[in-house]
């Protein structure tokens, strides 16, 4: 027995087709060295005149938009201000309406204090209203127009009704100002 313990002898690399971790792509000698491209740095000037050129069309789009909100606003301001009136108009129309009808069953000679005081404030009551921007809307004998009225009834045409005359109102319409808060409930001549 020999105390020599037997020598490894060194494995030569052998080079393999595969890339390694360890080993680079390509080979360089020493006397290459690698010439990598510079990116190209933007121009700082260029890049803040990009910029400022995009916010002041974001400017100017925010004040246009501006403007637009403000002008929308002042024009439901002024029809707020203008129709205002509107609702309460439309509630003393009712009370009008039920004042009509309790002349209804009085004569137009009747000189009692009942009569009398109906009649005064029935004459209050309008003279108000046309005031504040109420009217009637005229319908008797006109043409039928459905923006401003209804027809709840029909006749036949006649030489003295042609057709699509307003014959008869069965409830008076108003307007206030230009806006129709009643509509005309009449009959209507057609074929």
């Amino acid at each position: 027995m020999s105390d020599e313990s037997p020598v490894e002898e060194p494995v030569e690399d052998v080079p393999t087709d595969e890339p390694t971790a360890d080993a680079p792509d390509e080979v360089l000698t020493p006397d290459e060295t690698v010439v990598e491209e510079p990116e190209e740095v933007p121009d700082p000037l260029e890049v803040a005149l990009e910029r400022a050129e995009f916010a002041e069309k974001e400017i100017a789009y925010k004040d246009a938009e501006i403007q637009n909100v403000r002008k929308r606003m002042m024009a439901e301001k002024a029809e707020a201000i203008q129709y205002g009136g509107m609702g309460m108009a439309r509630r003393m129309l009712t009370i009008l309406g039920d004042v009509d009808r309790a002349m209804t069953g009085i004569e137009d000679d009747d000189q009692s204090p009942v009569a009398q005081g109906l009649r005064l404030m029935r004459n209050k009551m309008w003279h108000e209203l046309q005031a504040d921007g109420v009217a009637s809307v005229e319908a008797k004998g006109a043409a039928f127009d459905p923006s401003k009225m209804e027809a709840i009834a029909t006749i036949p045409a006649s030489d003295e009704h042609p057709n699509g005359t307003v014959v008869d109102v069965l409830e008076q319409g108003y307007t206030y100002k230009s806006k129709i808060i009643v509509v005309a409930r009449v009959v209507v001549a057609s074929e």
